[in-house]
């Protein structure tokens, strides 16, 4: 459940391929914990821009900005707008979140006797898979620092965790969601 999300776009005027006669705010959001992507429906009067930080969870009183959850979309459902700003706000979540992606290093398992969920970072083979593992058998990584300093191959943990978060937002087909709910 979804109770902070970022704002990629906001429509004042609402959709323009609207047909009604009194059309209303939209805002297009990306969840913090899960990473779904929502349409909201803004309190009146309330402007928002791109990356704000909204409560929209299920205590209605403390939603001061956010009327209400319109529904879940998909990134085709983005204003080409929402969608350029997408990555800069899930770089914006890996960095203000790190202890759950060093979680992910931490606690990854084999998904079969071949093939590692680590493996499905972008750039990560099994050189550096077996790496990380033999690493962490020493102890837990406390950070992005303590996993690059320790394992030499791993470089730009964020930017491989972006590209990986990045992927499962913008295709529908991706069979396994590291970070991302179904």
């Amino acid at each position: 459940m979804e109770d902070y999300a970022y704002i990629l776009d906001y429509l004042s005027q609402g959709r323009a391929t609207d047909t009604r006669f009194k059309r209303e705010p939209i805002a297009y959001a990306l969840g913090e914990s899960e990473l779904k992507m929502f349409e909201l429906i803004p309190k009146p009067g309330v402007v928002l821009r791109p990356g704000d930080r909204v409560f929209i969870g299920k205590n209605v009183s403390e939603r001061t900005q956010i009327q209400h959850v319109k529904r879940r979309i998909s990134y085709k459902e983005l204003t080409s707008a929402a969608q350029n700003e997408l990555q800069f706000i899930v770089e914006k979540i890996v960095r203000t979140n790190p202890g759950k992606f060093i979680r992910f290093f931490n606690e990854a398992q084999p998904i079969t006797t071949r093939f590692h969920t680590l493996e499905l970072l972008p750039g990560l083979g099994k050189k550096t898979m077996w790496a990380i593992i033999e690493e962490r058998k020493k102890g837990n990584f406390k950070d992005f620092e303590d996993l690059q300093s320790r394992v030499p191959l791993v470089r730009n943990v964020e930017k491989l965790l972006v590209q990986r978060i990045m992927k499962e937002l913008t295709d529908p087909t991706e069979k396994y969601r590291l970070f991302v709910a179904k």
